[in-house]
């Protein structure tokens, strides 16, 4: 039989032990989100795809993980699958809203400013559209490009573009369904994206994991 006399005291030292339970779990948590948010501003970062521009390879609501650490002292090189930051380029200069700035930075909801597309001309690369037979051509030779959306074509519209040291040449697979550096020829920058603007390099689908692992074998495009 439980003495009532001790009931209460009892009760208050439950409710000591879970007041000091909380006061240990929330800076565990507080602590555990910090270096989530150091890695992913460093190593390693997530972002979901939202539009159509990367189809086959990529599809709307794919979940990607970005090596932040893929060109630590290098480049892009053609083929990479990279995030950037097209403020500026592909998406407009938008004032300053830390609110908003916080909650895209976070990924808890979608931003405008960050493109996925293909890198197909890396610094000092000459890329042309297009040969006598429809394909690019980079460095005088023709690319085979086996990741492009099934009926298009490699591009209808004409570039001849030789890339700065420091810049890429981007791409969606999806050509006839892509915003991309060819929607900025004759802009200032001719389409060319700085890579200081790279957030790193795309390497596995993480969601939905039926579709989850690395990018497959024809990622990347070859010279003929």
């Amino acid at each position: 039989m439980l003495d009532s006399s001790t009931a209460p005291a009892r009760g208050h030292a439950k409710r000591r032990s879970r007041s000091r339970d909380w006061r240990f779990v929330v800076p565990v948590l507080a602590a555990a989100a910090v270096i989530a948010l150091l890695l992913r501003a460093t190593v390693v970062d997530f972002f979901y795809i939202d539009s159509a521009s990367m189809t086959p390879a990529l599809r709307p609501g794919d979940g990607l993980l970005v090596n932040r650490l893929a060109y630590a002292g290098g480049a892009p090189e053609a083929g990479d699958v990279v995030v950037f930051d097209g403020t500026g380029t592909l998406a407009p200069y938008r004032s300053p809203d830390v609110v908003r700035d916080l909650v895209e930075g976070l990924r808890l909801a979608g931003g405008n400013d960050y493109f996925v597309k293909r890198v197909v001309g890396a610094p000092g690369d000459h890329v042309v559209c297009c040969d006598a037979d429809g394909r690019l051509v980079r460095n005088g030779e023709p690319v085979r490009e086996p990741y492009l959306h099934p009926g298009d074509a490699p591009s209808t519209t004409a570039f001849d573009v030789t890339v700065p040291d420091g810049r890429i040449w981007v791409m969606g697979d999806h050509r006839s369904d892509s915003t991309d550096s060819r929607a900025l020829l004759g802009a200032p920058g001719g389409g060319v994206i700085p890579v200081e603007r790279v957030v790193g390099r795309v390497d596995r689908i993480v969601w939905p994991p039926e579709r989850g692992g690395r990018l497959g074998s024809d990622a990347q495009g070859t010279q003929q």
